[in-house]
């Protein structure tokens, strides 16, 4: 059975810096270097709906690599030290220990990568985007203005 783990984690006034560098591709390159998505939707439908219920009925919700208490990536350590830096109360799914999800949360969000943050069952972005919006104070403001912290 899938668990979901729930953490609540301490208010910290660290600030993040991120060691996410963003690739651009230029849209005139030839189709052999532009990136590729490989699209496995054969079995995933139901995986899919299994998603959308854990992101709406999880008010903070992060899908990585590892667990908060163990990130088993750079990226989810970051995206965890984000979200215990804004005191969030959230769910996770370690996606290692479901291929299937790994799979099927890109193709939820149309975003390639992980981790990928939820709030209010809206998808926010990846460790770049989360430490960005932490580093300006958008994304407290965020999760404030939809009663997702409790200060």
């Amino acid at each position: 059975m899938l668990s979901v783990h729930k953490v609540l984690r301490a208010t910290s006034s660290l600030r993040i810096t991120s060691a996410v560098s963003v690739a651009r591709f230029s849209s005139g390159s030839h189709e052999d270097f532009q990136p590729k998505k490989k699209v496995m939707k054969d079995g995933l439908d139901d995986v899919v709906q299994m998603i959308g219920k854990q992101v709406k009925e999880n008010p903070v919700m992060l899908y990585m690599k590892g667990t908060p208490q163990q990130p088993q990536c750079g990226f989810s350590l970051q995206a965890v030290r984000v979200l215990n830096a804004v005191g969030a109360d959230f769910s996770s799914v370690n996606v290692l220990e479901y291929p299937a999800i790994r799979e099927a949360v890109k193709l939820y969000s149309d975003w390639p990568t992980i981790p990928q943050l939820y709030v209010a069952g809206e998808f926010v972005g990846g460790c770049d985007i989360m430490t960005n919006m932490y580093n300006d104070g958008s994304l407290e403001k965020l999760m404030k203005e939809k009663n997702v912290l409790k200060n």
